[in-house]
């Protein structure tokens, strides 16, 4: 039900070292002090990239260009800077499914002084010869948020469900609770237990992709499946079952959803408006080095 943040500066301190061997990957020659072009993928830290590259030129000499590209348009904007001359040397994948695209653009990274710092291969990312073409940089955590004040002014209210938020262990408690919030919303003076869930490219990939991530993983796991095509949807059912309790304890009527964005959502919780926020960390990244 909890989940933490990474920091700026925790991807910052990362990042400085992922960018160390990108230098002779672009270097123009033996003469050469080469340079480091990195592709952002998130706009809202475009000035802790910014500057971090200007304390990498200054104790390397070596100039760094950060270009990011405008929210949601990470995808294009990399087809399209890949197709130039001047390629990005560090650039991000979306996991193992990011790779499939992009591998053949990858650096191998097995013998790098980055990889030799990994303490876990959990989070990279392989191809089938074994090759490195990916570290992870960022590892996204996500779940519901909740408000710990109201949720505490909940459970004290007479007749509420639970009396602490370490009962709400499983589905049945989480219904049972949100049910009682939304009956109960005028007293406890919110909106509606769960923010609202609108389903536009500002917000979906909550669902289609966080919320969905874990009924495909745990079919994945208990079948074996190597590959889409054999998903049978054994546990779909219970996608389905919370994102209707998403719809129907929500801040607004289900009529209203469609009109809803990512901003009315980050409001509402923000506001008090609500009890309950899926959300995660953002991004689960790897940073990639060009050929």
């Amino acid at each position: 039900m909890r989940m933490k943040k990474a920091t700026a500066f925790g991807l910052a301190a990362l990042m400085a070292a992922t960018m160390i061997p990108a230098v002779p990957a672009m270097a123009k020659g033996d003469d050469s002090e080469g340079s480091v072009y990195y592709l952002n993928f998130k706009p809202e830290q475009a000035d802790q990239w910014s500057d971090l590259a200007k304390k990498y030129t200054d104790e390397t000499g070596v100039p760094v260009t950060v270009v990011t590209a405008a929210s949601g348009t990470y995808e294009s904007t990399l087809k399209s800077e890949m197709a130039k001359d001047e390629v990005p040397t560090l650039f991000q994948v979306n996991g193992p499914v990011g790779l499939a695209s992009w591998k053949d653009y990858c650096y191998d990274l097995k013998d790098s002084d980055v990889y030799k710092n990994v303490e876990s291969d959990d989070f990279v990312l392989k191809d089938d010869s074994g090759a490195v073409d990916g570290i992870a940089y960022v590892i996204e955590t996500y779940g519901l948020i909740y408000n710990k004040a109201l949720l505490k002014k909940y459970c004290e209210m007479d007749g509420a469900v639970i009396k602490s938020a370490d009962e709400i262990n499983n589905f049945e408690t989480l219904k049972k609770v949100a049910d009682d919030i939304q009956a109960k919303k005028d007293d406890l003076g919110v909106d509606g237990a769960f923010t609202s869930a609108g389903f536009d490219s500002s917000s979906d990939w909550r669902f289609k992709t966080h919320l969905a991530n874990l009924p495909i993983y745990y079919e994945y796991k208990e079948d074996g499946i190597t590959s889409t095509d054999a998903i049978k949807g054994t546990y779909l059912d219970n996608f389905k079952n919370l994102f209707d309790l998403y719809i129907t304890d929500s801040t607004c009527e289900p009529s209203l959803l469609s009109s809803k964005t990512i901003d009315d959502a980050n409001a509402e919780f923000g506001l008090g408006e609500a009890v309950f926020y899926q959300n995660g960390t953002w991004l689960m990244i790897a940073s990639k080095i060009t050929k």
